[in-house]
């Protein structure tokens, strides 16, 4: 299976993308992950990487797409994936589906967790991190609304996009995802 994991900063999607990659036994691939072993690799890519992530600013999208171009063409990707944290713009978004046409693969489906906004603040201010204020944790949340509403758009008019209550218990959550996807629950 060849899916992607939305939902907002403190939805669980890193946990749930744990979770999936175990029970359908694909590769749950972050953007940071990507971007990591790009820059260990030590290839041209790699180091260019490296100079905009020391300095602070963000990865452009092309080179963002050369990033994944080159993650999801490993071995361990070519049955299936989870993109947790990719694509993240409608710029991404058309990026990623001529990737996948170029491999002459097609997404198996755009899967989203859905929190209400008080329920993500309260779980981020719980992890208690330095950097987990909340009016900087309203912000991220805004950018994210920004930035990925319209990807969400995107998906649901081609049909690809299944809504999931993200708040729930992380077992229910899982559940439902895997339920999304047509695999049977164990009770």
């Amino acid at each position: 299976m060849r899916l992607i994991l939305f939902g907002a900063p403190g939805s669980g999607k890193g946990t749930q993308a744990a979770l999936l990659a175990e029970e359908l036994a694909i590769p749950a691939i972050s953007t940071g992950e990507m971007l990591r072993e790009a820059v260990a690799a030590g290839t041209p890519l790699g180091e260019r990487i490296q100079q905009v992530m020391s300095s602070g600013d963000l990865v452009d999208d092309a080179t963002m797409g050369e990033v994944v171009r080159e993650r999801l063409a490993k071995e361990d990707a070519l049955g299936g994936f989870i993109l947790d944290g990719y694509p993240r713009t409608l710029a991404q978004g058309d990026l990623l589906a001529e990737i996948l046409a170029d491999m002459g693969v097609e997404l198996d489906g755009v899967l989203y967790l859905q929190v209400p906004e008080a329920v993500l603040v309260e779980r981020i201010l719980g992890r208690q991190r330095a950097d987990d204020k909340e009016d900087v944790i309203r912000q991220r949340l805004l950018v994210y609304r920004r930035q990925t509403q319209p990807l969400v758009e995107y998906y649901e008019q081609r049909g690809q996009l299944t809504p999931i209550d993200g708040d729930r218990s992380i077992e229910e959550v899982a559940a439902a995802l895997l339920e999304a996807l047509g695999r049977k629950v164990d009770a």
